[in-house]
């Protein structure tokens, strides 16, 4: 029997893959992460289905129950908030079942900062603007940071910056923000994107810190810094679609 690991999204029980809901009807077992989890999307679930909630559980733990399952012939479903390639500790899971000699796959979810975007309704590049995008964390009281990714290494680069794990430290991150993108670079924080209790915050680097206290968000909230956040902001057309660009080539 195999674990399937699947991105379960920003939460919403609806913005689930196809094959995720499928996956989720057909295994016996269920691994999901209840503090990000919308209720809602455990209903894909049969009604016999075993329900763990890993998230008072370490890895040892989680590991046992997927090794316990798969041992006894049932398939499980391994739900990770937002997209498995992002913070979802799928290596430290996935050596552990190698070394069980468990099979496992992926199936990816949106991943939070899709989502943070959708609900802002604003692309996160634009042209002659910004044209990438840094996918970040802070350290509090998780690990380590590389000392090759600073966040005043990455601020540099001036590109859209979308910081997880760091609600709790936003007065202490915006000033080492400000030298590059200055106090009035809008901010925007989505607290919970797409679940019903979503909150957005948006603001400058200037005030942010203040408007994230008010309103009381310590975690499950992803923070974006950057110039394409502006409705307003210049940019040029995008190429792609410029009336002149030469097509001749594109013709059968």
């Amino acid at each position: 029997m195999t674990v399937h690991f699947i991105g379960a999204g920003p939460g919403a029980a609806d913005l689930l893959t196809v094959r995720a809901v499928e996956l989720l009807r057909q295994s016996p077992v269920c691994l999901y992460p209840g503090t990000y989890l919308d209720p809602g999307v455990l209903e894909h679930c049969a009604p016999t289905t075993e329900l763990i909630d890993t998230q008072r559980l370490d890895l040892d733990e989680i590991t046992a129950h997927m090794v316990r399952a798969t041992a006894a012939g049932r398939a499980v479903a391994r739900l990770c908030s937002g997209d498995p390639s992002l913070y979802s500790a799928l290596t430290e899971q996935t050596r552990r079942l190698d070394i069980a000699g468990v099979p496992w796959d992926i199936t990816p979810g949106v991943p939070a900062y899709a989502a943070a975007a959708a609900v802002l309704g604003t692309e996160l590049t634009v042209p002659e603007v910004v044209q990438s995008v840094v996918l970040t964390r802070t350290r509090a009281r998780s690990t380590a940071m590389p000392e090759t990714e600073a966040l005043a290494e990455f601020a540099r680069t001036r590109a859209t910056l979308v910081l997880h794990l760091a609600i709790t430290r936003v007065r202490e991150l915006a000033p080492e923000l400000v030298a590059e993108y200055g106090p009035g670079c809008p901010v925007a924080v989505v607290y919970r994107a797409s679940q019903p209790d979503e909150i957005v915050l948006r603001g400058t680097l200037a005030d942010i810190a203040d408007r994230v206290e008010a309103a009381g968000l310590t975690r499950a909230a992803v923070v974006l810094v950057g110039r394409a956040l502006d409705p307003a902001v210049d940019c040029a057309q995008s190429h792609l679609y410029d009336p002149a660009r030469d097509r001749s080539h594109l013709n059968g």
